[in-house]
């Protein structure tokens, strides 16, 4: 294996490792979110509250050496909160910026679907281009600049649906479920304890095994994981099938044959291997492609759900020999 892949996997093993001792238990969302970092995409976690969704992001900025801010969006919220603005200073009699928390590498939203169309919208140029226009004047954000953004899935009052365009500049969609009884049991036993994942992370327990710049180059490492025509073939095989589908209204747009690519290439490095396996791209479809998918009414009214969609997709498509 190449020496630099092989330091990719060792740094994405260790990251994982040191998360587990504050996050408990959720193993899939810790990976998942590991592959859109390294993969350079923004990430959509669902979950009830309580499961640890921002505690996990302010981990793993701690780990990778990375700035952190949050969002609590509610409805009057407005883009210069994300943003920033000028503000006259009258000693300097200048206009002087003030930025905002979006002037930061990993940025939690909580509750995005509580902005109004206007904020959203505001979010739309930052997460895709990696900057921002404040008075006709353009802002550079960090090139490692990740949005991790929440729903809430069972309280829809006051809300204000994400827009499929939204929705489609997210890597990755990932579901953060309640623990298993075990993994609440070693929660309850830590909570207790000078273990608490909150007292680990302020006790300075996580210590950075990243820098921002570093984490730049490892992502420039993943150009070394060979991905064959073949493979890129089928990936394009997977997402044309959405397009197609009788039970998808609207089918995954050519974002989604990117992303599927890109986080393919990290769970190979994940995996141990320099290259990428149609295991790789199986792996990555659900949260590539869940959140861009919409049904026909039929087949929602029968039960059907995205998730079980892509499912059916991949069991047509034939991987390449």
């Amino acid at each position: 294996m190449n020496e630099k892949v092989e330091e990719l996997q060792n740094v994405l093993a260790h990251a994982r490792q040191q998360v587990g001792k504050v996050i408990v238990g959720q193993q899939q969302a810790i990976d998942s979110s590991l592959i859109a970092i390294f993969s350079g995409g923004h990430v959509l976690i669902e979950g009830v509250p309580g499961v640890a969704k921002t505690l996990l992001v302010r981990t793993l900025a701690q780990l990778l050496g990375c700035e952190f801010q949050r969002i609590q969006f509610t409805s009057d919220v407005a883009p210069s909160d994300i943003v920033g603005s000028k503000v006259f200073n009258p000693q300097t009699n200048e206009f002087v910026l003030v930025k905002g928390p979006v002037f930061t590498t990993f940025l939690m939203g909580d509750e995005l679907n509580r902005a109004p169309a206007r904020t959203q919208s505001a979010m739309l140029q930052a997460m895709q281009e990696r900057q921002v226009t404040i008075d006709k004047e353009t802002f550079r954000l960090s090139p490692n600049f990740t949005v991790f953004a929440t729903q809430n899935p069972t309280e829809y009052e006051g809300t204000f649906l994400l827009p499929e365009p939204q929705k489609d500049r997210f890597m990755l969609r990932i579901t953060m479920g309640h623990p298993t009884e075990d993994e609440e049991v070693i929660l309850g036993e830590r909570t207790l304890t000078p273990e608490a994942p909150e007292r680990v992370l302020e006790a300075g327990s996580i210590r950075a095994i990243l820098s921002s710049d570093r984490l730049a180059l490892m992502r420039a490492t993943l150009e070394d994981i060979t991905v064959t025509q073949a493979m890129v073939r089928y990936v394009v095989n997977i997402t044309q099938r959405t397009r197609n589908h009788s039970a998808i209204k609207l089918g995954a747009g050519p974002r989604s044959t990117q992303a599927l690519l890109l986080s393919s290439r990290v769970h190979a490095a994940f995996s141990g291997r320099d290259s990428v396996s149609s295991d790789d791209v199986n792996a990555m479809a659900l949260a590539c492609l869940e959140h861009r998918l919409i049904l026909q009414p039929t087949f929602v009214e029968e039960g059907l759900t995205p998730a079980e969609a892509v499912r059916h997709i991949l069991q047509s498509v034939k991987p390449p020999q």
